[in-house]
């Protein structure tokens, strides 16, 4: 609910706008949506009085809406110092949420004194879908504490309320973007232009939920969740998110497979194929001049173009062996690959001993659920087992190496090799999907494209041609 009304928020917004905490125009958001308004709190940590004001009013919407709790837990990192305030003030015991582990010491997410049982309070500046409150919320209770409620400043109203309350999480805010907005207006800080653009916005990018009693009813995606949508669900792992949020921004789905021989090729196509592609398939293994200088330059060019490193090694071995062919040798693939993949036929030890290197870098890894090639063992049982297994070591694995969606489970993420704009086939068993076919009706998320775009005199334009191909088909299934 919102805590205060319009006439006691006024001053409060007034000072939000003058530190330039609201800015209007055309931002792109962490999900890779273009939005009218963008909200960054981050600013008021050099103006004191104005963060003990917001810290002040989080803590009396607490105690107005009754909320009993031993502790407090700012998300992190913009809530941290308004948990901060709120303790110090008021002599609360405080914990802290680490994003990620340590890979040194005690390894811990949550710092603090944690006593198993108590209720933890969270905190958050602003919420749109939910979800970094929600992961929140999970580390706590892993950590044996009881989460309920959670008080933010701004409920941008495109429910993350509803899907927090679906969770079983009641969200108290102080105040709301539709509040925002009108007294800006009121004030002639916006027009209503403005105002109707932002409005437009939120109607046509609300977050699902499971329409249950008690529910905040919310607009629905006409078939299912976005690409961004899915970067910020609970359970997505972050190679996953990084990999959703960039296709989104980029509006690429679109894998090449540089199966070259000569670094400079390799380079090459990196440099100039690197916009209109979201990751670029390496199989190190058969270039006659690799070098970990050679991969450094490609990591550059990842960077500079923002796509993913997947290195198609297809680990197969025990554990132990896995884990040593990851970390070292020649290639040192861990190094500089985000995202790896490995076959299921050595059972669950191939992903742990892979996680064991992977997961402290911020890796991910596919399972190769099902293959292109002509008479394939890859399927029935098999594939049903490789998804069993990437649900169980979901903290490594991000998806699957498929023909066809295999799991329902919107974290994960769908790569089909074999794709050609016309469908077919080669003399050495490969099968070849059109983008519409792997797309649009088999439900995968990436195509993988090699020889339609090497082979052709134009890479670029092949490119571009691939990359519109499977962004439309992308496009239509989600009926947009």
């Amino acid at each position: 609910m919102a805590a205060s009304s319009v006439e006691e928020l006024t001053p409060l917004v007034t000072a939000l706008y003058e530190a330039q905490a609201f800015k209007f125009g055309n931002f792109v958001l962490k999900s890779g949506l273009s939005s009218p308004v963008y909200v960054d709190l981050r600013g008021i940590i050099s103006r004191p009085r104005l963060l003990k004001q917001v810290a002040d009013i989080l803590f009396e919407t607490a105690q107005n809406a009754g909320i009993s709790f031993d502790s407090v837990c700012g998300v992190p990192y913009t809530a941290l110092p308004l948990a901060t305030i709120i303790c110090s003030t008021n002599q609360i015991p405080m914990l802290i949420r680490r994003k990620e582990a340590k890979d040194y010491g005690t390894k811990r997410l949550v710092e603090g004194a944690i006593n198993p049982g108590e209720t933890c309070l969270i905190i958050e500046d602003v919420v749109t879908s939910g979800s970094s409150v929600w992961e929140t919320v999970e580390v706590l209770k892993r950590e044996g504490l009881k989460v309920t409620d959670a008080i933010v400043l701004l409920d941008r109203e495109q429910g993350g309320k509803a899907k927090l309350q679906e969770w079983g999480i009641r969200l108290h805010s102080v105040c709301t973007l539709s509040k925002i907005l009108e007294i800006l207006e009121q004030q002639k800080k916006i027009d209503a232009e403005m105002v109707g653009k932002v409005k437009k916005f939120i109607q046509d990018n609300t977050f699902v939920v499971t329409e249950q009693k008690g529910t905040v009813p919310v607009k629905k995606t006409p078939k299912e969740l976005s690409f961004g949508m899915r970067a910020q669900l609970p359970g997505t792992h972050p190679t996953a998110s990084k990999l959703l949020r960039l296709m989104e921004k980029k509006q690429t789905n679109l894998c090449l497979s540089a199966d070259v021989t000569e670094a400079k090729e390799l380079l090459q196509l990196a440099a100039t194929l690197g916009p209109c592609i979201c990751m670029l398939k390496t199989h190190v293994d058969i270039l006659n001049d690799f070098s970990l200088e050679i991969m450094e330059e490609l990591k550059t060019l990842a960077e500079v173009h923002k796509f993913l490193i997947f290195e198609d090694r297809k680990f197969a071995d025990i554990g132990n062996t896995v884990k040593k062919q990851y970390e070292g040798g020649v290639f040192k693939i861990a190094s500089w690959a985000d995202i790896v993949n490995a076959h299921v036929v050595p059972g669950s030890g191939v992903v742990k001993g892979l996680s064991e290197v992977g997961m402290p870098m911020h890796r991910g890894c596919l399972l190769i659920a099902e293959m292109s090639s002509s008479g394939s063992l890859a399927t029935g049982d098999y594939t049903k087992a490789a998804v069993k297994m990437a649900e169980e070591q979901s903290e490594f694995v991000i998806g699957f190496i498929s023909g066809s969606r295999v799991s329902q489970k919107p974290e994960f993420v769908h790569l089909t090799p074999g794709i050609q704009i016309q469908a077919g086939g080669d003399n050495l068993g490969q099968q070849y999907n059109s983008p519409q076919e792997a797309i649009g009706k088999r439900g995968s998320d990436i195509i993988i494209v090699g020889r339609g775009i090497l082979t052709a005199s134009n890479h670029l334009g092949a490119a571009e041609m691939y990359r519109k191909a499977a962004w439309e088909a992308y496009l239509t299934r989600l009926g947009v």
